[in-house]
Formats: structure tokens, sequence, C-alpha cells
């Protein structure tokens, strides 16, 4: 008597694209990467950045790169992926493409936050991630009050925390207005969400953010998937629902706060990296990984179009990533309404 087993291939195919496209993003982000620290009034190739990094470079080429361009790479690196990271959670938990935090409100309470420290304060790099932090926490737990009846659901945060993105932006401008013209100019250009003139300082913030909490969202993924199939399974399948969606909404806040503090809300990438991971791996579940990756390639590639489209002048990223989403936000929303 002979038995049957199931075919592999699938399940192995599932397994193994997702780590394939990881790679190839993490490929595309070191080639971006290359050429952007190569790029600007002083032109490197990329064979003596490649050296330059491994410690091999001149002088010269040890500063520019080095000191002046790979702290605005790394800040690069670690919003995109923070900011990915954290709209590929509320989109998962919400079961909403449109369920990211420049979306329904989290990245305005963080501006909030990091305005009134500007301009109220006067502070610096690590009192903007306070209040941003701040901002974005208190966003947070507004929304999922107002939002929690007998449970939480992905349309109620949604819907609510539209409302209240309208209101923060609201309290945004009227912040601008009431600064003084030195703390508004200067809290304008952050609003844009920029990576000219970062530091060290900025990477740090990110970084450290993203070093924290990444993990984290890795290890919630497997109920965050099961959180997807409804609070009903979930917690038929032992999933405490209500906790575990707690957890993830303050992963993804600190994600999108640590992101904001570092470069402003610079727009769209939480939006659009977590729907084309989903698109290239075609897995279940929130895909944290792919996202992260994928929101690195996008913020690194706008960089790049920023400092170049109009070169000597560097636009702020979030004016090309306004433009680009924008067109990706316009598209989603015309499918929907072809399905």
């Amino acid at each position: 008597m002979t038995r049957t087993r199931p075919p592999a291939a699938a399940p192995a195919m599932t397994r193994t694209r997702p780590r394939v496209v990881g790679g190839l993003l993490l490929v595309a982000c070191a080639v971006v990467g290359v050429v952007i620290l190569g790029t600007g009034d002083y032109p490197i190739p990329p064979l003596e950045v490649i050296r330059t990094l491994f410690g091999a470079g001149t002088p010269a080429a040890e500063y520019i790169v080095l000191d002046l361009r790979l702290p605005r790479l790394l800040t690069a690196l670690a919003v995109g992926a923070a900011l990915a990271a954290s709209g590929a959670i509320f989109q998962s938990l919400t079961r909403n493409p449109l369920g990211s935090p420049d979306i329904i409100g989290f990245t305005a309470g963080a501006s909030t936050g990091a305005l009134i420290a500007i301009i109220a304060t006067g502070a610096g790099v690590a009192g903007v991630a306070v209040g941003a932090v701040g901002g974005g926490v208190l966003t947070a737990a507004t929304v999922y009050l107002l939002a929690y009846r007998r449970g939480t659901h992905g349309y109620r945060l949604v819907i609510i925390g539209v409302g209240v993105q309208a209101l923060l932006v609201a309290t945004n401008n009227y912040l601008l207005v009431r600064g003084n013209i030195w703390d508004a100019q200067r809290a304008a250009v952050w609003l844009t969400g920029s990576l000219n003139a970062r530091d060290w300082s900025h990477a740090t913030v990110a970084g450290a953010g993203l070093a924290v909490l990444l993990p984290v969202a890795m290890a919630l993924s497997p109920p965050c998937r099961m959180l997807e199939m409804g609070d009903e399974a979930a917690q038929a399948l032992g999933v405490a629902v209500e906790r575990t969606r707690l957890a993830l909404i303050a992963v993804a806040v600190g994600l999108a706060a640590a992101g904001t503090a570092a470069a402003g809300p610079v727009a769209f990438v939480a939006l659009a990296a977590p729907q084309l991971a989903r698109r290239l791996t075609r897995a279940t579940g929130p895909g944290v990984l792919p996202a992260a990756a994928m929101g690195a390639v996008l913020l690194l590639t706008s960089d790049l179009i920023a400092q170049r489209a109009l070169a000597p002048t560097q636009l702020p990223v979030g004016v090309v990533t306004s433009c680009l989403g924008g067109g990706y936000l316009v598209w989603l929303l015309r499918r929907g309404r072809d399905g």
C-alpha cells in the first residue's frame, strides 16, 4: 500500500519568494546607496566609494563620504524602513490598504508634538525626537480609545483616525501662524519631510528606534497574521486579541514616531511600500521585513531624485515622495473603484 504525500512545491515557493525578494531589495539598497554616496558637487566614482567605505580611500574622499554623505544615507535607510514597517502593521491590523500612519493621523500627531517642541521651546534634535514620540503616542491612545467599542475594528480605526488627523493638521497650521518667523520657517521646512543637512544625531534617532522596535514587530507578525482572519478566528486560535492589537499599535506608532522625528513627516512611504512589497512577495500577513526593505529602497531612490532633479538645488525628499505616492494613491483608489 503506497502513501500519497501532498505536493511541497507551493509551500516551498511561498517560503522562498519573500526571501528572494528581500535579498534583491537589499541589493538595490546597496547599489542606490553607493550611487548616492558618490553623487554631489564633488562626484566620486563607485569603486572609490566602496574603497572608502572599507577604509582605503583618500582623506578627501573619507571626509566627503563618511562625514558628510553617510549620515544622510543611514538616516534615509532607517527612516524608510521604520515608516514602511509601521505602515505594514497598520494595514494588516485594519485590513485596509489606506490604513497607514500618515492617513489615520499618527504621523500628524507626531508632527504636532515636534512642532510644539520646535516653536514653544526651540528644541534641538533630541527635544524634537521626544516631542514627536510623545505626540504620536498621545494620538494613538486617543484614536484607540475613541475607536474602542467592545473591541477595536479596522474600519473604526481608519475613520476616527482620519477625523483626528484633520484636527491635528489644523492644530499644526495654528502653531505655524502663532510662532515667530524663524521658528515657523524651521518648522515649515521640517513639515515637508527632508533629509537635507542630516547628521549622525538624526541617524542615531531613527536607527535606535528601528533597532529596538523592528525585532518586536517581527516577533508579533504571526499573531498579526491571525488577526487578519478576524477577531473570532484569532481568538479561537489562542490569540489574546485586544492585548496583541494594542501591542502592535504601540510598536507601529513607535516606528512611525522614530522615522518622523529624524526626517519629518515623509509622506506616502508608509502607504505605498507595504503594498508594493506584498505584490512582489505574494505572501500573507504584514510582511514586516520585505516592507521595511521596500521602504528603504523607495526613500533612497526618492532622495537621489531630490538631490539631482534640480541640481544644484536640493529638494526636500517629502516633495518627491508626495508626487510619487500621490500617483500611487490615485491608481489604488481607481483600481478599488473598478473592483
